[in-house]
């Protein structure tokens, strides 16, 4: 930093004055010139004790500062409370020259023309708040200036937002500019100016043919008329882009502007002959393809495409056969799965038709595509399964309701017996599976209580041991702070125990399963695979093994019905999908990790039950599968309307319930239930009725039979836990429901509770 004003000025204006008074003729003059000389001297210590006063000051003032900004590559400067410039940086004297003592705005007029303008506005923003910045776009590009309030000043960055794209764009001598994501442009190198011969503002200036197609050959709107030219857009930072205009290439010549410009432009490119050979490939096109340099053939040899072959592609493209547009191949030549966006643009000049192929790395964009696809498929197969069981509790339900009436007539020294009995075991296997494809498709009917995870775990640990063999040692981990969970607690069991079997099986030559549980607070939400936790407090379930692990192809697939690791006959691939779906139909979240040869870890997130006294939203029958000649024969006679759309199903319930004495009477849809209503004379004392009929559903039609026969009590069935939780079921009142499918006890006795 530089005195101000230089004292010694007036100290040799002084030193004259008193020379002067030596040579003066009169005594009046001399008094007068020593006066004057005095008055210099006077002077010139002053200004020296104000500069020495505001050096001391600026140094302490500003010395923490300077030291920061000494080195930035951008220009920078302190001024004082007055506006002056009292220090700068050695970027600034680079760019500027020495602007000591100068008022900023003055300072910058050479870079900003409206400088004056800019820096009034920036010191009426610090008097509000301590930092300001504005960005500017100037005919030579674009500029941010940035000031900070400090005690007793103000420090100034000037930071050149294209100096960095400008410089490239010198450099490789091609037609370059930066635009920003409205597109504006920024800047522009010494190339474009010169073809365009102006200056543009907006993108659709320079190319008026709009949307700009990376790769495609476009019209540039230059000095002497239209250009043809290929664009090579390049993504930057904050939204901006840089569109190179490359002219047309044949076979890259060695001292051209177009060769240079291939090799040098940052973006993938590959020249492709009219035979469909590679011909040329720049730095960034042999990085992202995993290839030596100087590396040709033919394009397949390169790609695959994930459509039709690259060769069709290639020969359809230089025969204007197709619209130019960009395709997702994948790279052949490297390990790892690499997914290319490619675009091919139709090149003509003295040597004929050839390609010019853009290529983008579309990996992480065709991954989150695979994600998305795989939970639509995800999806699809749940409505699919939650479908075809719904249909198959209906088949169930009639079956296993025939059986039990047959057994009813049957002792156990018939000889139809074991018959029947094999009959109705068989159907409650396939009762099981039902249950858990709707478990995955999360329509299976939950009876959520508040549970001690610890404690249920525990009851478990005798039938895990029984589960894993001797050859598999389990391990439990309880966290002493676990907070209750609200889940089913039998489903929850059959979670464990699906994860701790599939853990056994994944170590026929003995290990250890460790089951371990936490408590795990999430102060942000949790993003993984497809799904985002939110944030909260959640106990953790994690079941690990140390088998031989999932492949990665394999581990996308792992929740899916029927999909199995195992040998064929070895699993039904039903266990890791009801899982699934239990899990999320609990409102929890569930996740695999695997290495192959080192193990497999599955982890469920279950929210905390944080709030007391909550109970089942639905009111829910426990089947008792008690034997069935056992039942209660008593009962007091009743009149029940039965509304089934399923014949084989009301034949039965209609069956089971006359048998137990109550007088029934049946309808084939809700309809036909509503006209038998119609007799004011008739008496019922319960409405036994499926939910999803064809026409008006169960709680319609039931809510409209009750404002003519208030009171009357209403058992609801169907094969979907969704039914239960509808909000037409629950706003009936005095009902419960009964879930698809039941057994003959199942329901005589709930419609005995009922009435009783």
């Amino acid at each position: 930093m530089k005195p101000f004003v230089q004292p010694a000025v007036l100290l040799v204006l002084g030193l004259v004055a008193g020379a002067a008074t030596l040579l003066a003729p009169g005594a009046e003059l001399r008094f007068g010139l020593m006066a004057a000389t005095g008055g210099f001297l006077a002077a010139a210590s002053l200004v020296a004790l104000r500069d020495i006063w505001r050096i001391w000051r600026v140094q302490n003032t500003f010395q923490a500062a300077f030291s920061l900004i000494q080195h930035d590559p951008a220009p920078c400067f302190c001024t004082d409370d007055d506006g002056a410039i009292v220090l700068q940086n050695a970027a600034a004297d680079r760019r500027f020259g020495e602007r000591l003592g100068l008022p900023m705005a003055r300072a910058i007029a050479s870079v900003l023309p409206n400088a004056a303008a800019v820096v009034f506005r920036q010191e009426t923003a610090l008097g509000r708040r301590p930092s300001a910045h504005e960005v500017i776009v100037t005919p030579r590009g674009t500029v941010r200036l940035a000031a900070h309030r400090l005690n007793g000043g103000v420090i100034w960055r000037l930071d050149d937002l294209a100096d960095a794209n400008s410089r490239q764009g010198e450099w490789i001598g091609l037609p370059m500019m930066v635009v920003s994501h409205n597109d504006t442009v920024l800047s522009m190198n010494s190339a474009m100016r010169d073809v365009l011969g102006r200056r543009a503002t907006t993108l659709e200036d320079v190319f008026p043919e709009q949307p700009l197609v990376a790769g495609r050959r476009s019209s540039l709107s230059g000095a002497d008329g239209k250009i043809e030219v290929i664009p090579i857009v390049v993504p930057s930072k904050d939204g901006r882009r840089e569109v190179y205009a490359v002219p047309g290439l044949s076979e890259p010549p060695a001292a051209s502007v177009a060769a240079r410009a291939f090799e040098s432009l940052p973006v993938a490119l590959l020249h492709i002959s009219a035979d469909g050979e590679v011909q040329a490939s720049n730095y960034h096109a042999q990085k992202l393809l995993g290839v030596e340099p100087g590396t040709t053939g033919p394009m397949s040899q390169f790609v695959e495409n994930l459509g039709r072959p690259v060769s069709d592609w290639v020969a359809d493209t230089l025969a204007e056969r197709v619209p130019n547009r960009s395709e997702v191949a994948r790279a052949k030549q490297r390990r790892d799965e690499t997914f290319l966006q490619i675009s091919l643009s139709r090149i003509v000049d003295g040597t004929g038709p050839s390609l010019l192929a853009v290529l983008h790395d579309a990996t992480e964009l065709k991954t989150l595509e695979q994600q998305f696809v795989q939970s639509q498929k995800m999806q699809a197969i749940g409505e699919l399964a939650g479908g075809v069981a719904h249909d198959f509790n209906n088949l169930l339900t009639a079956i296993t309701g025939h059986c039990d009436l047959l057994l009813l007539r049957h002792d156990q020294g018939d000889q139809d017996y074991a018959d029947l009995m094999q009959i109705n075991q068989n159907a409650n296997r396939a009762a099981s599976l039902v249950g858990q494809l709707l478990a995955f498709s999360r329509k299976q009917t939950l009876e959520p209580e508040v549970l001690d995870l610890a404690d249920s775990i525990g009851e478990l640990t005798h039938l895990l041991n029984r589960l894993v063999g001797e050859k598999i040692k389990l391990t439990l981990s309880n966290d002493p702070e676990l907070l209750p969970i609200r889940a089913d607690r039998r489903q929850l069991d059959q979670v464990i125990m699906n994860l701790v079997v599939n853990a056994r099986d994944a170590m026929p030559d003995g290990g250890e399963v460790r089951v371990e549980t936490r408590m795990v607070h999430l102060t942000a939400p949790m993003s993984r695979d497809q799904a985002i936790v939110p944030k909260g407090s959640y106990v953790t379930i994690r079941v690990r093994d140390h088998g031989h692990g999932v492949s990665p192809d394999k581990l996308n697939r792992i929740f899916e019905p029927f999909f199995t690791t195992k040998r064929t006959g070895e699993g039904t691939g039903l266990g890791l999908s009801m899982a699934y779906g239990i899990v999320k139909q609990t409102g929890g979240y569930i996740f695999v990790d695997s290495v192959l040869g080192s193990g497999t870890t599955f982890t469920i997130y279950i929210p905390a039950h944080l709030k007391s006294g909550e109970g089942p939203t639905v009111e829910l029958i426990e089947s008792n599968t008690s034997e069935l000649i056992e039942t209660a024969n008593e009962g007091r006679p009743g009149v029940v309307l039965l509304v089934e759309d399923e014949a084989p199903v009301r034949a039965f319930a209609s069956r089971a319930l006359r048998l137990r004495g109550y007088t029934v009477m049946e309808a084939g849809s809700a309809e036909e239930a509503l006209e038998t209503l119609s007799d004011t004379g008739l008496e019922v004392d319960l409405f036994v009725t499926d939910v999803i009929m064809p026409g008006m559903d169960g709680p319609s039609w039931v809510r409209k039979a009750l404002k003519d026969r208030p009171g009357t009590k209403v058992v609801f069935v169907s094969g979907y836990a969704d039914d239960a939780m509808a909000e037409g079921s629950m706003s009936v009142p005095g009902s419960v429901f009964l879930p698809k499918p039941f057994s003959l006890v199942d329901l005589t006795e709930t419609v005995r509770q009922q009435l009783h």
